[in-house]
Order: C-alpha cells, then sequence, then structure tokens
C-alpha cells in the first residue's frame, strides 16, 4: 500500500511543481504587493481601500450580484434538477445535454448575444415599442439587471449540473412515501430533498458564487464602466492606473470572499445535518 502511495506521489509531483511555479509563486508575489506601504508590511493599504466610497459600492454591488445569481440558480436549479431525474432514460440524456451545450459555446459569445437582446435595436426594446409600451428604446444595456442576466445564463448550468449529480442519488421512494404520509411539496423539499441534496447545492453554490464574483467578460460587456465590479475594477488598476497595490488588494478580497463562501456554505450545510 506504502509503494502504490509513493507511486502516486511521484507521478503528482511534476504537476505539483508546474503549478506552484506557474500559478502559486506568480499569484503569491501578487497577493504579497498588497501588504506592503513604502517597502513596509502594513494594512493601511486595505484601509485606505476600504474608505473609499467607490470601492465600497463596487465590492458592495460585487458582493449582491454574486449572491442573487446563486440563489437564483439554486432556485431554478432544483426545479431542472427534479424534472431531469424523473424523465426516462432517453429523453433524460438529451435534455441534459441541452443543459451542458451552453458550457461548449464561448463565454464571449454567450454574452454578446445580450446585446442582440438587450440592446436599443434589440428584441426586448422592439418588442416594448411595438407593443406600445414604451415610445422610445429604454436602456437595458450596462445596468445591473443585465450583468445579473448575463451571470445567470453563464452558470445556471454548473448548478444545474451539481444538482442533477446529487438526485441521482436520491433514494426513489423518499419523495412518494412523503407525500403518501401527508407532506406537502414545500415540506417534501425543506425535510427530504434539501437535506439529501445539500452536498450538490455546497459545489453548486461555490461554483456560482465564486464564478461571479471573477468572471470579466460577461460584466465587462454588460455593464461597461457604469457598472463597475470588482473584477472589471481589477482590470483598470492594472491596465489602466498600472497600480499593481491596489490590484492585489482585490485579488485578495476575490481570494478570501471565494473561499469564505464555500465555508460558509458548508457550515450551513453541517448544521443543518
Amino acid at each position: 500500500m506504502f509503494q502504490n502511495r509513493n507511486e502516486g506521489l511521484a507521478l503528482a509531483l511534476p504537476a505539483a511543481v508546474f503549478t506552484a511555479c506557474l500559478f502559486l509563486l506568480p499569484v503569491g508575489i501578487l497577493l504579497s504587493e498588497a501588504f506592503k506601504v513604502d517597502g513596509q508590511w502594513s494594512l493601511q493599504g486595505y484601509v485606505d481601500f476600504a474608505s473609499k466610497p467607490l470601492n465600497q459600492v463596487v465590492f458592495l454591488r460585487t458582493l449582491k450580484l454574486g449572491f442573487l445569481v446563486a440563489l437564483v440558480s439554486a432556485i431554478i436549479g432544483y426545479a431542472c434538477a427534479f424534472c431531469i431525474v424523473n424523465l426516462d432514460g432517453k429523453h433524460r440524456g438529451r435534455v441534459f445535454g441541452l443543459v451542458v451545450l451552453p458550457l461548449m459555446i464561448s463565454p464571449v459569445a454567450r454574452t454578446y448575444a445580450w446585446i442582440v437582446i438587450l440592446g436599443r435595436t434589440g428584441l426586448v426594446n422592439d418588442t416594448i415599442v411595438g407593443l406600445g409600451l414604451s415610445d422610445t428604446p429604454i436602456r437595458l444595456l450596462f445596468t445591473e439587471t443585465a450583468v445579473f442576466l448575463g451571470l445567470l445564463q453563464l452558470f445556471l448550468p454548473l448548478m444545474i449540473i451539481s444538482l442533477v449529480s446529487a438526485m441521482e442519488n436520491l433514494p426513489k421512494d423518499v419523495v412518494p412515501a412523503a407525500r403518501v404520509l401527508g407532506a406537502s411539496w414545500i415540506q417534501v423539499f425543506t425535510k427530504v430533498i434539501l437535506p439529501l441534496t445539500k452536498d450538490g447545492l455546497v459545489l453548486g453554490g461555490t461554483l456560482v458564487f465564486t464564478g461571479s464574483l471573477t468572471a470579466y467578460i460577461t460584466p465587462a460587456i454588460l455593464g461597461g464602466s457604469k457598472v463597475l465590479m470588482l473584477e472589471t475594477l481589477l482590470y483598470q488598476r492594472v491596465n489602466v492606473a498600472n497600480d499593481f497595490v491596489s490590484a492585489g488588494i482585490i485579488a485578495t478580497i476575490l481570494i478570501v470572499m471565494s473561499f469564505g463562501a464555500n465555508i460558509l456554505l458548508k457550515r450551513i450545510s453541517a448544521a443543518r445535518s
């Protein structure tokens, strides 16, 4: 057994060295810059960053949109996953393939598609003007709503896939048994389905929330400079202002938020056990 373990470690060593040299080391150097002020180790950079009203608004907006995308993804994801696992094998494979299909398309193309839908001459505005609901097109792009829709469409498949995997391991007779015993559908979900699929929810919630925090293309295209998020602010600090200290601070905040979300979801899941 020990020989097999040593062989496994030896095989994993090149990948670990590659990851450490080309990922962990550069990230560590970038993050270390955020703790230096005039060459001295200090937290003053974080204090200055948090004291600026613009940074506060961007931080709260990023946190809010990440939470809303994860919450709505969970609600839609449970409904979709429940329907998928109750289909027969032939139709289940086809529907599941439709869920996975968007992941095979570039996020850039998927995001630009929203311009066709939400633009001033897009599908939504043409419908609104055509129905007489408004005399002029409504500004839908470069709003929080546009960014929310783009992120939801981008990461919803990850939530559905995670919940389908969890619900496939759900015993087939637990839901009918709960219904026979008089439980409402709300009680069935909260008392039966949710506790037995919490691992899938934790995984999906972590993927969606973390992805929403760190995605750049979608907020940049659909939000622009009017709806800044931490990831677009990070890009500006590096490529426009050449401010690597602020960039390191933002990167550190994003990493802490991502790990914090995973830990929080796991604690909530353990508390419900």
